[in-house]
């Protein structure tokens, strides 16, 4: 038996730098994906989307949205390529981004 749930999660880029981000639980932003708030009801995804929008107008992030993300053993993988890319880095350098520096979850963009 796995360890494993799916849910939201959301993401945004940071305003000042571009950086992608991600809402914690704590309602801080993380560079990291394993931090993310995994929302699994609905009214808990609502909750994240009302955080990303306060975060929005306090001109911290820009672009928030949330995407469909699992959490296995205590790490976060985005369920889409899209999320997953911008979680790691390109996917034709691995030696550039989150990906290089070890810090863009456990997961890889593409499955091999």
């Amino acid at each position: 038996m796995t360890n494993s749930e799916k849910g939201q999660a959301l993401t945004a880029n940071r305003l000042g730098d571009g950086v992608v981000v991600f809402l914690t639980r704590a309602g801080e932003w993380s560079l990291s994906v394993d931090d993310a708030a995994l929302a699994v009801e609905t009214d808990a995804a609502r909750a994240l989307e009302a955080r990303g929008r306060q975060a929005e107008a306090a001109n911290t992030v820009t672009g928030a949205y949330l995407f469909d993300a699992e959490r296995h053993e205590g790490r976060v993988r985005a369920l889409h390529i899209r999320e997953r890319i911008r979680t790691l880095g390109p996917t034709v350098r691995q030696d550039l981004g989150k990906q290089a520096a070890g810090a863009g979850g456990a997961f890889r963009a593409v499955h091999s």
